[in-house]
């Protein structure tokens, strides 16, 4: 008999770093999952606070490395993209590793001020402020400036922006300038809708920020939607931003920085599929060869990477209720959950997750789709990254232990997709939500972020209570 065990090992160079199996159990990270379960239920979203720390370190020695082996000439700086997850203990974990902040809403700026408030950050810390600015938004970022935020940056999303900041600006204050990155070639439109067209930018800069004493252009910035990968589409487009960054510079000296926006990607597979060093090495390659051709400065770097930082950490566990064959080869297992109120990435954007069973690793396997609690034919989930298929251990009723399935590196945008603690589809609540950490001494610690979503607060937001 094959065991799902054999069927892992067979397909993946298995065991690996971060998933192992003890006593037929899966274990992440060393986290024995079964006594997590046990402690506290399914439908379960834990969130891993070390690995935050060990993505920016990973990234940040990347970068090191491919500088020193480039003689790359300019600095190398991480900020943390705000919208990937908000919460606090998101924030301030990855605080920890001298890194900065990317922001995209009006409301990001009160959790700058709450962070300020904490001693998390300081008037020195960088708050790269991107997005499409509604007054709101450029109020407070002008209110920061005024009180001494020396690197609060607006980053320029159009031509009429800079207009605010003359009128409302009061310090001296660096700004950036986002440029409209032309979309990959299977998007349904050809150029960005967010950022200055590249026509513009000189122009805007001359007319209308020059001359201003007050101003001083330091930064250029694109973000590329797919993110940094290995394609014939992403050099071209960080070639073009490039030889656009030297245009501007021979015009303008105060720009000394560019933000290569769109991050790295995290692994949705067991087996690891890209190769960061080469890719960030070969970004600098590219960079320090167009700058000399173009004879100015290499510039200094910012990345932004939001779900690469907190991805990795997340992971949302069920328990299977019960199996359905619904015809003679579909076979279903139902979880105690949802795809589309728990996991929206992978019912809205068709979303891989890593997908493994947490106990029953002795057990033979079995084809099988997994069904969620709602009743929208699209709560789903039936294949992996790497098949058009899933495979589980075997189930009976009179098992004396339920079966468990995980879903690993679920850790970015999930509730900024769905929501938290709102009203979710069908009513289905979310789920629990478990802190992990480890001590100094590297023992685990647990605490409960926030308990399952009762019906009381979905009764008062609904307005049936007050």
């Amino acid at each position: 008999m094959d065991t799902y065990h054999d069927l892992i090992s067979q397909t993946f160079d298995f065991p690996t770093q971060d998933f192992t199996v003890q006593n037929n159990e899966l274990r992440f990270h060393d986290i024995p999952l079964m006594d997590i379960i046990k402690k506290h239920g399914t439908p379960l979203r834990l969130s891993y606070l070390p690995k935050i720390s060990s993505q920016i370190q990973r990234a940040k020695k990347w970068f090191a490395d491919g500088i020193q082996k480039t003689g790359y000439q300019g600095s190398y700086t991480y900020c943390y993209c705000t919208k990937s997850s908000h919460f606090s203990f998101v924030l301030e974990e990855a605080l920890k590793n001298d890194i900065q902040i990317e922001t995209s809403s009006g409301f990001d700026i009160n959790i700058v001020r709450a962070l300020y408030t904490k001693g998390k950050i300081s008037k020195q810390t960088y708050i790269v402020a991107n997005g499409f600015k509604r007054e709101r938004y450029k109020r407070h970022l002008t209110e920061l400036i005024n009180e001494g935020f020396v690197n609060c940056m607006p980053i320029l999303d159009n031509l009429e922006e800079i207009e605010y900041y003359h009128e409302n600006v009061r310090e001296k204050c660096n700004l950036g300038m986002r440029l409209a990155s032309d979309e990959e070639p299977r998007f349904q439109f050809y150029t960005s809708r967010l950022g200055v067209r590249y026509a513009d930018a000189i122009p805007l800069y001359e007319q209308k920020i020059k001359e201003d004493p007050r101003f001083e252009l330091t930064m250029l910035h694109y973000f590329i939607n797919t993110g940094i990968k290995d394609t014939s589409y992403y050099w071209s487009e960080l070639s073009r931003f490039v030889h656009k960054y030297c245009e501007l510079r021979k015009v303008c000296p105060t720009l000394t920085t560019i933000d290569i926006g769109g991050g790295l990607p995290i692994q949705t597979s067991i087996q690891p599929e890209y190769d960061y060093a080469y890719m960030i090495e070969e970004i600098l390659r590219t960079i320090k060869r167009i700058c000399a051709e173009e004879g100015v400065p290499e510039p200094n770097i910012f990345t932004e990477f939001g779900i690469f930082t907190v991805g990795e950490s997340g992971v949302t566990l069920y328990s299977i209720l019960d199996e359905k064959l619904q015809n003679d080869k579909e076979l279903w297992y139902m979880i105690d959950g949802s795809f589309i109120t728990n996991l929206p990435d992978t019912w809205a954007l068709n979303q891989r997750f890593i997908m493994l069973a947490i106990n029953g690793w002795q057990k033979s396997y079995k084809k099988i789709q997994l069904g969620g609690l709602t009743c929208d034919s699209q709560d789903y989930y039936n294949a992996e990254k790497h098949i058009y298929q899933v495979f589980l251990p075997e189930r009976k009723n009179t098992d004396e232990q339920k079966l468990y399935v995980g879903f690993f590196h679920t850790g970015a945008y999930q509730e900024s997709l769905s929501g938290y603690g709102g009203i979710k589809h069908c009513l289905i609540p979310a789920p629990k939500h478990v802190i992990l950490d480890r001590a100094e001494d590297g023992t685990l610690t647990d605490w409960v972020f926030a308990d399952e979503q009762d019906s009381e607060s979905m009764m008062r937001i609904l307005g049936y209570q007050n």
